[in-house]
């Protein structure tokens, strides 16, 4: 019974083991990437660094190296965490091999020493002759050769346990050798991260030095956004009234042929059903009028937190909400405005149709509807779908433009319910 508990107690611990693993595994893949993608800031910022007029452009990449740098001591973190629980579980099990370990050899000693005191043949067949009958000497000559087999078995258990205990023991020490090198890593982000801080107050000083350049730039950025934004906008409400009028007209033209059966039939006409889509519904029951738009808004609600993100590698410049810019200005974004390879395709991170294609500023627009909800793809250089044409997830819809502004080639993304605009950090996945 104490065999089947152990063994019992090892399933357990195995299964825990390997959900830490799995955790621990994405999380080295996610510090891994962005490792990757601070080296590539890194150089680009060298480039930028070597231009003795300093831009946005190195305000921007700092601001992304800022962010990965959170990110990747915020990722470093949790994996510290799944590192301690690792260990101590490592620990318990340690502990617990080794009371196994002792009751085994516990038992097998007492076997030993019962073995020795009988281990002549005359004493074995004395014992099994002192059966009072036939059928109780037969269950001791039974006993005698289950005794030495059940022996064997428990030596063997003893030298799997030792094992168990060796490998744990290996994976203890490995575990609290990678916490210590994760430490030491962590402490050498923190550093960099106070320097990049350090650096961006003195180009932010270097900026206001150029304030007449650079605050043209703000202006010629902070336009181009509003143009977008209200270009998103108003073909949003155009997009609702036009599902709006085409559902009333749907509506009417049913209404008109349920009055001619009823009249043909000399009956009262049905009263109008109360899904019909009049002037009084709502956005969302205008854009879900249609079974196709409904089930397609239930997919793109159910995937929420799973979406893909616009750009296949990116870094976030500005989140959804009010930021500053360097020269001290608030300013609101209704979405996220991402930083981007040059000529990176940009894609769908749902399926959908398009609906419109803008030329803002210079820079491509996409708007997919996706039922109730939209979403937009701004500065693109080129564009590779139409109007009209059904999308499907992670579908190339263009190349992001480097903006001429700042010299970055970014991305501005917006998700809309309807017309209100939504956070993406709940929305999109992790990138």
């Amino acid at each position: 019974m104490k065999f089947f508990k152990a063994v019992l107690f090892l399933i357990c611990v195995l299964g825990l083991s390997s959900a830490f693993a799995q955790s621990s595994a994405e999380l080295k893949r996610r510090r891994e990437k962005l490792n990757d993608e601070l080296d590539q800031l890194n150089r680009e910022y060298q480039e930028t660094a070597s231009n003795k007029k300093v831009s946005l452009k190195q305000l921007n990449i700092l601001k992304a190296q800022i962010n990965l740098r959170e990110e990747k001591i915020v990722n470093i973190n949790s994996e510290v965490r799944n590192l301690d629980n690792q260990i101590s579980q490592s620990n318990n099990t340690v502990r617990s091999l080794q009371s196994q370990l002792d009751q085994l050899k516990k038992e097998y000693a007492g076997m030993v020493l019962f073995a020795y005191r009988n281990q002549s043949a005359y004493n074995k067949l004395m014992f099994i002759f002192a059966a009072k009958d036939f059928n109780q000497a037969y269950r001791r000559l039974k006993y005698l050769q289950q005794f030495g087999t059940y022996r064997e078995r428990q030596a063997g258990y003893i030298q799997g346990t030792q094992r168990d205990l060796h490998v744990k023991i290996n994976e203890l020490d490995r575990d609290k050798k990678e916490k210590n090198n994760l430490l030491a890593n962590q402490e050498k982000e923190k550093d960099e991260l106070g320097k990049a801080k350090n650096t961006q107050v003195k180009v932010i000083s270097d900026i206001s030095k150029q304030q007449g350049a650079i605050k043209q730039q703000q202006r010629d950025v902070r336009k181009r956004i509003a143009q977008t934004n209200r270009a998103i906008t108003n073909a949003i409400a155009r997009e609702i009234e036009i599902a709006r009028r085409e559902a009333e007209e749907k509506a009417r033209a049913e209404a008109r042929a349920a009055a001619a059966r009823a009249k043909a039939e000399n009956r009262e006409p049905a009263a109008p059903s109360k899904t019909a889509i009049t002037k009084s519904s709502t956005n969302s029951q205008v854009l879900n009028a249609t079974p196709e738009a409904a089930r397609l808004s239930n997919d793109f609600l159910g995937n929420r937190g799973r979406l893909p993100w616009p750009v296949a590698n990116g870094q976030l410049l500005h989140g959804f909400g009010t930021y500053t810019d360097a020269d001290g200005i608030r300013s609101e974004s209704s979405g996220y405005e991402i930083r981007t390879a040059a000529n990176a395709p940009v894609r769908a991170v749902f399926e959908g149709e398009v609906r419109a294609i803008q030329d803002v500023a210079g820079a491509y627009t996409v708007i997919l509807r996706h039922g109730e909800y939209f979403t937009s793809y701004s500065n693109l250089r080129s564009v590779s779908v139409s109007v009209g044409q059904k999308v499907s997830t992670k579908q190339t819809l263009g190349t992001a433009a480097t903006d001429p502004s700042t010299g970055d080639p970014t991305v501005s993304f917006t998700l809309s319910k309807s017309r209100d605009f939504q956070n993406p950090k709940s929305w999109l996945a992790d990138n």
